[in-house]
């Protein structure tokens, strides 16, 4: 197999070098050349051609987006790069002595070198990973993860191992985030979930004839959300013990909804002669010395009792 060699600017030292050592091995293979490192006399040829891009193409350019500017390059390169001389020989031009060489040339390999740049990212405690200054979403399920990203000029695509999580429309600006819709509203349903449970949790504690209540409003399809926050209200305004009197009257009556626990929390207060209850907004500290706690049972420390006996009777 032929070796062709291709000239390498070593101008930015060992970042360069390493840089150079680790594609290596990637791109000869399919691509048969070797990249050789020439004669600090012939650097000036290197130079030569970027200098040249540099005055004769980016010098004054304006441009919209890359797209764009691709798109000048590559009509500059067939254009007017293509019509000066060839440095190597002045009696030709660039084009011709490219139609002279191009049946020489190997042909491309049919699979394309990847170029895409590929990252490993941490997702914290919010759905996002941050890649080139800018935060991308993704399913809430893969938060405090490691997943891959893997960017080109137009997409950044997110990987799970091989599976592709998410994918978003490249951002070259900073501090944005790039969000999918669906990505938010799975959070979202997630937090209304988790709030619903919390609160069904502080009542099922402090009430416990609200179990039953629940379960066969459950049956009816009626929504369990907005029975919950409705007792959750009258709990807060009645207390715990006149609740679960009222939710055991509308069970005995064989209505399980909120409605019917007012009707019989009003009778309840009527038998008292008492004025109806009023809100109160109190601070978060006070509301918290009135957490429900659950007790548990003794008979734990009585068996640790009856074994500390043995042991001091043995």
């Amino acid at each position: 197999m032929t070796k062709n060699y291709v000239l390498v600017d070593f101008r930015n030292g060992a970042a360069l070098v390493m840089t150079v050592i680790e594609q290596h091995i990637f791109v000869t293979t399919p691509y048969s050349f070797l990249c050789g490192r020439l004669h600090k006399n012939e650097k000036g040829r290197v130079e030569r051609a970027i200098h040249f891009i540099r005055v004769s193409f980016f010098a004054a350019r304006v441009f919209t987006d890359i797209d764009d500017l691709n798109q000048q390059a590559e009509e500059w390169c067939l254009g007017q790069a293509d019509d000066r001389l060839c440095p190597q020989d002045k009696t030709k031009t660039v084009r011709e002595a490219f139609a002279e060489e191009q049946p020489k040339l190997l042909c491309l390999p049919a699979d394309h070198y990847q170029v895409d740049e590929r990252v490993a990212v941490s997702v914290g405690k919010t759905p996002y990973v941050r890649f080139d200054l800018n935060d991308y979403s993704v399913p809430f399920k893969y938060v405090r993860r490691t997943l891959t990203v893997v960017a080109d000029l137009k997409m950044v695509r997110i990987l799970d191992d091989q599976i592709e999580v998410a994918s978003h429309q490249r951002s070259f600006d900073r501090g944005v985030q790039v969000e999918d819709l669906a990505h938010i509203h799975e959070l979202q349903k997630r937090k209304a979930q988790a709030h619903e449970q919390r609160g069904m949790s502080r009542l099922t504690q402090a009430v416990p004839s609200s179990v039953q209540l629940l379960s066969q409003a459950a049956d009816r399809g009626d929504r369990m959300g907005t029975i919950t926050a409705h007792l959750l209200r009258l709990l807060d305004r009645y207390g715990a013990f006149e609740l679960e009197r009222a939710i055991c009257t509308a069970l005995l009556r064989g209505v399980p909804h909120p409605n019917a626990v007012c009707l019989a929390l009003e009778a309840q207060r009527e038998e008292r002669n008492q004025l109806p209850p009023v809100d109160s907004c109190l601070p978060q500290h006070v509301t918290d010395k009135d957490v429900v706690i659950k007790p548990h049972g003794l008979n734990t420390y009585d068996e640790l009792t009856v074994k500390e006996r043995n042991s001091d009777e043995s």
